[in-house]
């Protein structure tokens, strides 16, 4: 006997601040989020901060070479300490406020003597540190204990990730940030259906044919497709097509492999061939939200590997367009008093996995409707 069929989460989850109020509480406290690579920062002072919700953090590499994550904020007057999404601090940290200044250590350094602060211990006024985790060479931050470990979460597939070098990534360019007028949860949803896209992604459907295949793990999801060698019509798709077996670094199973990871409950890795990018779906509102993201790559200077990573950008960025109109859609519909939930498909196995953790942390979320407190 099948599964049966169950239900989506309420529309009403994906545009009410006071369920917005409760996810931060609930979901996000004990999230891990991904600040950047430790290969972003290859000298000491290279600084990246990320701002999530009321938080500011900026991580660092140290004069002993160890990348450290604190808040991004001074201990005297709460200023913001480093500026921008990444940069060089030199030796020290240094608010721009009071010149108060600290080290890559998160030791205060020094007070300006002329401010009257007298013999106060320094000791008690160092940098707050953020709980980090490097896993593969990716910084992971969060802000309270809970959830188990990155490396925990992504166990699953670690084998299938290790053949990609994520230590040895190197990054392509700077961080994106792509303002969207929809609920986190409208574009997580997205990203794990597996169901549009041979409806919603021609490109996708061309170079995939029937192989797209989608899984749920306790803390992760698994989509993935296998680039054909049916000749598509298009010329950037079929170009990229004769370029993939020579990335021989990989199995000959896994050149071929567009593998997309959801790790719970904001985070997920495009893992080609050719790159890996990260997308971080930063929530601002009930109904607003910055993806960020950024492409990292293996050391390779082969002019067909620069070509291959010019042709996914192609490929992907008609796939991210298409994305965009469908996110637009599900958003405004979710506004309906036509609708409350629809059913689950028992392919639709990450939509369900992903519905039953939501409700199991936050119970309000098995109702149709707001309660009387939260509308």
């Amino acid at each position: 006997m099948g599964r049966s069929i169950t239900e989506s989460l309420p529309a009403w989850l994906y545009r009410d601040e006071g369920f917005f109020a409760l996810e931060r509480a609930k979901v996000f406290a004990e999230a891990w989020q991904i600040v950047c690579h430790v290969n972003d920062l290859p000298d000491p002072g290279d600084y990246y901060t990320l701002d999530f919700l009321d938080e500011k953090l900026v991580t660092v590499r140290g004069e002993d070479g160890v990348v450290r994550s604190f808040h991004n904020v001074c201990r005297h007057r709460a200023s913001r300490l480093a500026d921008g999404a990444q940069g060089n601090c030199g030796l020290r940290l240094v608010c721009p406020y009071h010149a108060w200044s600290y080290r890559l250590d998160g030791g205060l350094s020094a007070i300006p003597r002329w401010q009257g602060f007298g013999d106060m211990d320094p000791a008690t006024l160092s940098l707050v540190p953020v709980e980090q985790e490097v896993w593969r060479g990716f910084v992971f931050v969060r802000f309270k204990p809970g959830l188990p470990s990155v490396a925990e979460m992504m166990a699953p597939y670690d084998e299938d990730i290790a053949p990609h070098g994520f230590e040895d990534l190197v990054p392509q360019g700077r961080v994106v940030l792509r303002p969207r007028s929809a609920n986190w949860k409208t574009i997580a949803d997205n990203y794990a259906d597996g169901l549009h896209i041979p409806v919603a992604h021609p490109g996708l459907s061309r170079l995939f044919g029937g192989t797209y295949a989608i899984e749920a793990k306790a803390w992760v999801d698994k989509m993935s497709g296998v680039v054909g060698e049916d000749q598509s019509f298009a010329w950037s798709e079929r170009r990229y097509q004769g370029l993939l077996e020579g990335f021989n670094h990989l199995p000959a199973g896994e050149r071929r492999r567009w593998s997309y990871y959801k790790l719970w409950p904001n985070l997920a890795f495009d893992v080609y061939p050719d790159q890996v990018d990260f997308m971080q779906f930063i929530p601002i509102s009930a109904t607003e939200t910055l993806i960020r993201e950024i492409a990292y790559a293996r050391p390779d200077s082969r002019r067909e590997t620069r070509i291959a990573r010019y042709l996914n950008w192609r490929i992907n960025r008609q796939v991210n367009a298409e994305d965009t109109a469908l996110i637009g859609r599900v958003q405004a519909g979710m506004a309906s008093s036509s609708y409350t939930a629809g059913p689950l498909s028992p392919d639709e196995v990450c939509l369900e996995s992903f519905a039953r953790r939501l409700r199991a942390l936050i119970p309000q979320a098995s109702l149709p409707h707001p309660p009387p407190s939260a509308a």
